[in-house]
């Protein structure tokens, strides 16, 4: 087991790897009929690794955090500690009620992981007071990092953001509601040193949004697969380069977006069939998801092989 760096520590290695690159929320990989594949995923993540994310998220929602049991996931983060070998903080999910999310923190902390997003809680929805309350049980009971993410039942308030961010190891929020009037509240109401991140679907479609409210670090779908044009984004929005940044926009980001919305579920299974397409072997999802169908499929490799020619790259 590896000792964690504490809360101020982390936060700050975030903070340096959110302004140099996207957040890289990695796919797990599965075989063919549905086992875990070490092996897959080890490649893969090593892979996202070489492209230089500013930190990576392993077991979250495009890691298919909610199809993995105990010991799927203690693989999960154990291979992308190794793989990451302190060059970019490991977080790693966790998530349902706060006695389950205790346990994945458990084996998270055990394999090294440096911190965790906690994942929004499983069906119910909830008071202000029991969202705080979810934050706090799961703090109580592990020493690592916490970012909390909003997004579905979970949406907090300016004095919940409040209670949170008083509690020593919860570090910051990822949104996922892209409701900028309450995000530019919260980032308002939060200590000057509280992390804040994009996780909208396809977050670059909104992320000049993000940024006039102060939040400009992302996570990114399209790094789990094609971070040439990740990259060439982030790296345009960053110079200020609209030209560059409404071109990718308007010839990649949203056509994908709209393939995104045919199928519920193709935030991740789009993801996962266009990380195939480039070669990966990550298989296919787990139920509930499904793969695309084979018309999408076509129109996914017609749209990723357009998104990669515009920054000089083939598929």
């Amino acid at each position: 087991m590896t000792v964690s760096a504490g809360p101020v520590a982390v936060a700050q290695r975030l903070r340096d790897g959110m302004a140099g690159g996207v957040l890289s929320f990695p796919l797990t990989a599965f075989r063919d009929d549905g086992a875990l594949d070490p092996d897959g995923y080890r490649a893969y993540v090593a892979e996202r690794l070489a492209a230089a994310p500013g930190a990576v998220f392993p077991a979250c929602g495009t890691g298919e955090f909610f199809s993995l049991d105990e010991d799927e996931y203690r693989q999960v983060v154990s291979i992308t500690v190794e793989e990451a070998a302190g060059r970019v903080p490991v977080v790693a999910g966790t998530g349902y009620g706060w006695a389950q999310a205790v346990r994945f923190a458990r084996i998270a902390e055990d394999a090294g992981a440096d911190a965790l997003l906690v994942l929004p809680h499983y069906l119910v929805t909830a008071p202000q007071d029991g969202l705080v309350a979810q934050l706090e049980q799961i703090a109580a009971r592990t020493p690592l990092p916490l970012i909390a993410y909003q997004r579905g039942q979970v949406a907090f308030t300016a004095d919940s953001l409040r209670r949170i961010a008083a509690l020593p190891n919860v570090i910051g929020l990822k949104d996922g509601h892209s409701d900028l009037d309450r995000l530019q509240r919260l980032t308002l109401a939060a200590p000057e040193d509280f992390l804040f991140f994009n996780g909208a679907s396809t977050a670059e479609i909104q992320a000049r949004a993000y940024a006039t409210v102060g939040v400009p670090a992302y996570s990114s779908a399209v790094h789990a697969f094609a971070p040439e044009i990740a990259d060439a984004f982030f790296t345009a929005l960053r110079d200020h380069d609209h030209g560059t940044v409404d071109k990718l926009l308007r010839d990649f980001y949203v056509p994908l977006v709209e393939l995104r919305d045919r199928v519920p579920g193709y935030a991740v299974s789009l993801v996962k069939a266009a990380a195939r397409i480039r070669g990966h072997r990550v298989g296919p999802v787990r139920a509930p998801l499904t793969d695309p169908s084979p018309a999408d499929l076509a129109a996914l490799t017609a749209l990723l092989t357009a998104g990669l020619d515009l920054v000089g790259a083939t598929l």
